[in-house]
């Protein structure tokens, strides 16, 4: 690969914007050609651009006064607010070639994904053309990535933000509660008081001992006090040594499997969070409105998954669309896998990787109302509220909120559809699309299944390999000509309360598989008191007080146990298996008829009318289904065509379903044991 430029300070290309920019500079200190100058049709040559960008932020500006503790962050001489992150940028090497649309991908806690689910390849720059389909190169795209996030981890290639702390107005540290909380499948001696592998807000003090640490077996069982004598701020170093440490907790006899512990302590020093949803906002304006923009764009689209998926409803919902100049941002979204959630990305002390699952990191702000596009009302509230209300008409984007079933099943996705009360439909607007990807567990599984058999019986297994991977390629194509030709996309898809594909848990008519159970408990979403100061940004129920739910629905399903009133990809329209987009916890320690998180289920079907006889299975076999191999790839061949003509399939891709299929049909029959 062609090193264009070295990484020496000597030779840092140096971008000053004018004082009045909300981007103030542009460092980049490394170029490379991608893929080693191989030509993109019109667009020619790409490529990739390293660096460092920095903001800065008027604080009484009506666009930022929302980002909560702005108006308590250092200033510089301007009286403005800074703050900096490192940047990656895809892009044609003669701007000239470009398609005029930058896409900005949200990070997922500090990586990339959209080489992944884009270019059908993780690799940031592929070696070769057999690696990926180079579907943004071909688009003609620009594509940035950026940080966001404060607490995500220091590495090489992780995306971070570097925003202030935010003080008392006398210099003297802002001091707040802080919750953690864990799911514990196994025995820890100790635990990161952070979320996953994100860095946590440090306790302000070892011994306070107003900090509570708590057990309770269940999502709203009583909680039960851990003495304080019992638990220290700590850590067990290589040697085995306990050593104190603010970013961790030790219990002495170490936590117990099968319980779900919850920590609430004391912190100081909180970071302006809400920064992130500035500094997304304002790098679209940067290269769509500034004439010496590193890049430039005319149309700019934002694309985010699960997380930053919720980090996007919540972007729209406190209208970050709108810059400091009063210009729109981004012209459309690709909200993908976030259910009805938003989360804590701007408000004190927010932790922006803690969510909300069926059986992990509870009652976080995640899934808060209102939770549709439209106006929803809420019987108890007695409120009518939208995602989209503080919008203008004349500056809504385009809109596409793309769930699998898991979402379904363990994020209340039904709520962006449906009253809070579940027993109505609400159509999206005419500038959003859904589109549900039935059967679809949270990510794409991989193939063969892994052999977890013994969980679940013989020939079931945890994970779902269906591979709905090609929509989102064929959806991004739709947004790029909605956006940049107003060409109609696909009419949303998904599953709804008039024809009966959207129901409840207790009504649902799922085959009964023999050695299956079918879950009762999806992911409820809750009204939930966090004290008086919420509206401001500031939480001081920790935790909140719970009270009543909103009402989840789940897609029906067919007599395969497949989902309904969705796109149903070829996996599920000309069946080898039942995909399920849930999976139980049925061999962990606790909480054993809860839903695991993000995962599925992947059951194939008897392959004879004697194997079905024999297992006392209710649904068909394949025998019965397809004659042969031959048919079974022309039935798939017809489907993958339908949905080419639907818009959720490119044609380019007709050749990588057809071999996928025929894998899958050799696996079934030569691989799996018989039962």
């Amino acid at each position: 690969m062609l090193l264009r430029t070295c990484l020496a300070v000597a030779t840092l290309s140096l971008f000053f914007i004018s004082s009045v920019a909300k981007v103030t500079r542009v460092e980049i200190t490394s170029k490379e050609d991608v893929m080693e100058g191989r030509e993109f049709g019109d667009y020619g040559a790409y490529e990739l651009l390293k660096g460092t960008i920095f903001f800065e932020f008027e604080p009484f500006n009506v666009a930022n006064r929302k980002i909560v503790d702005i108006a308590f962050a250092p200033k510089n001489a301007s009286g403005n607010v800074e703050a900096w992150s490192n940047i990656v940028i895809l892009t044609p090497q003669d701007p000239s070639k470009s398609s005029g649309i930058a896409l900005v991908e949200v990070s997922n806690r500090g990586g990339k994904f959209s080489p992944r689910y884009f270019n059908r390849t993780g690799n940031l720059n592929p070696k070769s053309d057999d690696d990926g389909i180079g579907l943004l190169m071909k688009q003609g795209l620009t594509v940035i990535w950026i940080g966001w996030q404060f607490d995500v981890p220091d590495g090489e290639n992780i995306l971070k933000l570097h925003p202030p702390v935010a003080k008392n107005l006398d210099g003297t540290s802002i001091e707040g509660l802080v919750r953690s909380d864990w799911t514990i499948d196994d025995r820890r001696e100790f635990l990161s008081i952070g979320h996953r592998n994100q860095v946590g807000y440090k306790a302000a003090r070892f011994n306070d001992l107003q900090d509570r640490l708590t057990l309770r077996s269940g999502r709203t069982s009583r909680r039960i006090e851990v003495p304080r004598d019992q638990w220290k701020f700590a850590r067990v170093d290589s040697t085995g040594q306990v050593i104190p440490d603010p970013y961790h907790i030790y219990v002495n006899d170490g936590f117990k499997p099968g319980f779900i512990y919850e920590l609430v302590y004391h912190s100081e020093n909180p970071v302006v969070v809400g920064l992130g949803l500035a500094v997304i906002r304002d790098v679209i304006s940067y290269v769509k409105y500034h004439p010496q923009a590193i890049c430039k764009a005319t149309k700019g689209i934002a694309v985010g998954v699960s997380q930053t998926g919720r980090f996007l409803r919540q972007f729209l919902y406190q209208n970050f669309n709108i810059d400091e100049s009063n210009r729109p941002a981004y012209d459309g979204f690709v909200i993908i896998t976030a259910g009805a959630g938003r989360g804590s990305f701007n408000h004190r002390f927010a932790q922006p990787s803690r969510d909300g699952h069926p059986y992990s990191a509870f009652f976080y702000p995640t899934d808060i109302y209102p939770f549709s596009g439209a106006s929803q009302f809420d019987p108890v509230t007695f409120k009518s509220l939208g995602l989209l209300n503080d919008i203008p008409m004349a500056q809504m984007p385009k809109i596409f909120y793309i769930n699998t079933g898991y979402e379904y099943w363990g994020r209340a996705a039904s709520l962006i559809h449906t009253s809070t009360d579940g027993s109505q439909d609400i159509n999206p607007l005419p500038n959003e699309r859904i589109y549900h990807l039935a059967s679809g567990q949270h990510y794409v599984g991989g193939f063969p299944p892994e052999k977890e058999a013994a969980v679940m019986g013989p020939g079931k297994f945890r994970g779902n390999s269906l591979d709905f991977s090609v929509n989102y390629r064929a959806l991004l194509v739709a947004m790029i000509n909605w956006v940049s030709t107003e060409k109609a996309p696909p009419n949303s898809r998904y599953p709804r309360i008039a024809d009966s594909t959207l129901v409840t848990v207790a009504s649902h008519s799922f085959p009964k598989i023999p050695g299956v159970k079918f879950p009762t408990t999806p992911h409820t979403a809750y009204r939930m008191d966090f004290g008086k100061r919420w509206v401001k940004g500031i939480i001081d129920n920790q935790p909140p007080k719970i009270l009543e739910t909103f009402t989840p629905l789940v897609p029906a399903t067919d007599s395969q146990g497949n989902e309904l009133g969705g796109v149903r990809n070829v996996e599920v329209e000309v069946p080898l298996a039942t995909y399920t987009p849930w999976n139980l916890r049925s061999d962990f320690a606790g909480g054993r008829d809860q839903l695991i998180n993000f995962r599925g289920s992947y059951i194939p079907l008897p392959r004879t009318s004697a194997q079905k006889k024999n297992t006392n299975d209710p649904r068909p076999s394949i025998k019965s289904l397809y004659k042969n191999k031959t048919e079974f790839l022309e039935k798939t061949n017809t489907a993958a065509r339908e949905l080419v003509e639907a818009g959720f399939l490119l044609t380019e891709e007709i050749p990588y379903v057809m071999e996928k299929a025929s894998r899958h049909w050799d696996w079934i029959h030569k691989e799996l044991p018989k039962r």
